[in-house]
């Protein structure tokens, strides 16, 4: 997500470290000082070296929290589940561009494919159509709309009441966990589940 960058499975939400916004005001002072100066100047070159170091600081400080973050669900867990998201159409909205790019979803989801295969783990990816958010993960009841502004609801089959993201989260390692057990691909509520990396164990964990 872009509030919660991660919500577990487990309940636990990990915050979204925001590294571009930290050095939002830093990066637009080196960018204004580089548009004032003329263009061919040794200036100018100065400038602009001022400019690319903010942006790969923002850039390592993000892969690294990543890393982290990564390194620490593949030690703990045994079977990683994630939502498979369109992250390239998703960057379409205008409105939460910069707030997706900063996340760095994609860059997450490689991490955990490529460290789950080092550490012999499996990661299965469900399908973005997978009804994760609107299916009671209580009785299976799905609603017929979840607007993303709805972040609790109450299911009307059983009065469960639930958080969106952790909801979410266990419904995707309930699907995550069949597409182990049984082996192959499975089509939970018509959604293509796709396994990923390492063979059979057990555990737990995430949503992205």
């Amino acid at each position: 997500g872009v509030t919660s960058l991660l919500t577990l499975s487990t309940g636990e939400k990990i915050a979204n470290p925001k590294g571009f916004k930290a050095k939002y005001r830093q990066l637009r002072k080196a960018q204004k000082s580089l548009s004032r100066k003329q263009k061919g100047s040794n200036n100018r070159h100065k400038a602009r070296l001022k400019v690319a170091k903010v942006h790969q600081e923002i850039t390592d400080a993000r892969k690294d929290s990543l890393h982290k973050l990564t390194t620490r669900l593949v030690c703990e867990n045994q079977t990683i589940a994630v939502e498979d998201l369109a992250v390239k159409n998703m960057v379409k909205n205008p409105k939460l561009a910069l707030a997706i790019s900063d996340a760095s979803w994609g860059e997450l989801v490689g991490q955990l494919e490529y460290k789950c295969k080092w550490y012999s783990r499996t990661l299965i990816k469900i399908d973005r159509w997978f009804p994760s958010s609107k299916r009671c993960g209580n009785c299976g009841h799905i609603v017929d709309k979840m607007p993303l502004n709805i972040r609790e609801w109450d299911c009307p089959n059983c009065d469960t009441h639930h958080d969106r993201d952790i909801n979410a989260a266990k419904n995707i390692l309930a699907a995550g966990l069949a597409v182990s057990v049984c082996g192959a691909t499975v089509r939970p509520e018509q959604s293509k589940s796709v396994k990923a990396g390492a063979k059979s164990p057990s555990g737990t964990e995430a949503e992205t």
